[in-house]
C-alpha cells in the first residue's frame, strides 16, 4: 500500500470534484477519531493493486506491519484503475459521494427497482433534481426517502429536464447498490 502519486491523485481528485464540486474539502480535511490519539487525525488516500482506498492515517500506521503481498484491503475502496490508466469510482464510494453530492437526483418508488438492475433513470421515473444541473455533471441517485441508491452522470440539464418526453434518458448509471448482488465475485 503506497501514497498516491501526482497523476494518480489528478485522476482521483477530478473524478471526486465531478460529484461533490468545491465539497471535495471536506472529503480531503475530514477528521478521524480512529486510534489511541486523543486528537483527531485526517483520512487520505492509499493505493493497493490498482484500488484506491479512503483510510484513516492512524490505520494506516498500524497496517506497517503487514506486508504488501499480505494485505488485502485497508479502509474503503472508492475506485480503482483500469489498464489504460483511467480512474473510475466504485459502488463502495456511494457513502462519500451522498455526503458530499453537489448535485442529487429523486427516484419515484415505481423506478428505483429498475435503476437497481443498471438501468438508466428516465424523465417518467424522475421525483425530483437539483436546480443548476448541467449536462455531464455527476449525479447522486436517491430514494424519495433519501437513501442513496448510486451515482451516474447526467444527461441532460435541469431546465432539458422539464420539456424532455417520459421516455428520454434524464441520468446515465455508472453504479449502483444492486452491484454488491451482481458482482459480488468481482468487487
Amino acid at each position: 500500500m503506497r501514497a498516491l502519486d501526482e497523476n494518480e491523485t489528478t485522476a482521483v481528485f477530478e473524478k471526486l470534484f465531478k460529484f461533490t464540486g468545491n465539497n471535495l474539502k471536506n472529503i480531503i480535511e475530514k477528521p478521524s477519531h480512529e486510534g489511541p490519539d486523543k486528537t483527531p487525525g485526517r483520512y487520505c488516500f492509499r493505493l493497493q493493486k490498482n484500488r484506491v482506498y479512503y483510510v484513516s492515517e492512524a490505520l494506516v500506521k498500524r497496517a506497517t506491519n503487514i506486508s504488501r503481498e499480505k494485505l488485502i484491503s485497508l479502509g474503503t475502496c472508492i475506485g480503482k484503475f483500469t489498464k489504460g490508466g483511467k480512474f473510475h469510482l466504485t459502488v463502495q464510494a456511494l457513502n462519500l459521494l451522498a455526503d458530499n453530492a453537489r448535485h442529487k437526483v429523486w427516484l419515484k418508488p415505481t423506478s428505483e427497482m429498475s435503476f437497481l438492475y443498471g438501468n438508466h433513470v428516465l424523465k417518467g421515473g424522475l421525483g425530483r433534481i437539483t436546480e443548476n444541473t448541467n449536462t455531464g455533471d455527476g449525479v447522486v441517485v436517491f430514494s424519495m426517502s433519501d437513501v442513496p441508491l448510486g451515482f451516474g452522470v447526467s444527461a441532460k440539464s435541469t431546465q432539458d429536464c422539464r420539456k424532455l418526453d417520459p421516455n428520454g434518458i434524464v441520468v446515465l448509471h455508472q453504479s449502483d447498490i444492486g452491484e454488491y448482488l451482481r458482482m459480488e465475485d468481482d468487487l
